[in-house]
């Protein structure tokens, strides 16, 4: 149990060393040490429950010191697990008033945080899991594996994030517009085939980039729908060719043939 809770004050101390560096405050040395002493005082102490993600466990822990902080003051209360509460700590005050509202708002800082990385590591892994598999054996490349990787990896991030928070900061349950998310994934996943056949067939004098998907056997959508598509004896030639130029002009084939 020493260890679990040891590791556990190991997220606290990485959560609240993010905070402390966030660039959406623009904290002064003195600022950046109260906020500090604040949370070391108020957010450690509790029953410190074990979860199995250790930052929704934190958050839990934050939601709770910023209801107690507040609530000390509307009751008048003098101590707090044990020690004094922290609006009667010397010059803080009614200070503490903001530092409960402050205590709020790095929930939201911290699960935006940890929830789109998540998502964004996430489709990395399936990315580099499904290229290692792909070098083997191409036919583990699909439409299906494309997607999951673009989902996670890029539309979320890119395209959903963005929409997210703007309903969120107009008062929106984002449970009531699961449509948006719906449509902002697949723009998400458009506008990565577009990149993909991009990666492939586009100039790059216009693009302003050389395209290394085929080269660096990525499953790409372009190879993804190849093998949709190709006949057995095709499936053969991309078998023997792929990671080589020769196959941009194969594909071109596959695709034509198929209009």
């Amino acid at each position: 149990m020493s260890n679990l809770k040891s590791k556990f004050f190991e997220v606290y101390d990485v959560l609240k060393a993010e905070l402390l560096k966030d660039k959406a405050f623009d904290f002064t040395k003195d600022s950046c040490q109260w906020v500090e002493r604040m949370l070391d005082y108020n957010v450690p102490g509790g029953k410190y429950e074990i979860f199995l993600a250790c930052v929704l466990g934190w958050c839990i822990e934050w939601l709770q010191a910023y209801f107690l902080v507040l609530d000390d003051i509307m009751d008048n209360s003098h101590t707090r697990r044990g020690q004094p509460c922290w609006f009667r700590q010397p010059k803080v005050g009614m200070i503490a008033v903001n530092d409960g509202l402050l205590l709020r708002n790095h929930i939201g800082r911290i699960l935006k945080k940890h929830f789109v990385e998540f998502q964004t590591t996430y489709g990395q892994m399936i990315d580099l899991i499904t290229t290692h598999l792909g070098q083997k054996d191409l036919s583990k490349y699909s439409l299906d594996d494309h997607r999951r990787i673009v989902v996670y990896k890029t539309a979320f991030y890119s395209f959903y994030l963005p929409v997210a928070c703007a309903l969120l900061m107009a008062g929106e349950n984002l449970d009531n517009h699961s449509d948006v998310r719906s449509i902002l994934l697949e723009m998400g996943n458009y506008f990565q085939v577009q990149d993909d056949y991009l990666d492939c067939f586009g100039d790059p004098e216009v693009i302003g980039k050389i395209g290394t998907d085929i080269e660096d056997f990525k499953c790409s959508w372009l190879v993804a729908k190849a093998m949709e598509l190709c006949t057995e004896e095709q499936q053969k030639l991309l078998y023997e060719n792929y990671v080589q130029a020769v196959l941009k002009s194969f594909l071109a084939k596959i695709y034509k043939r198929h209009k």
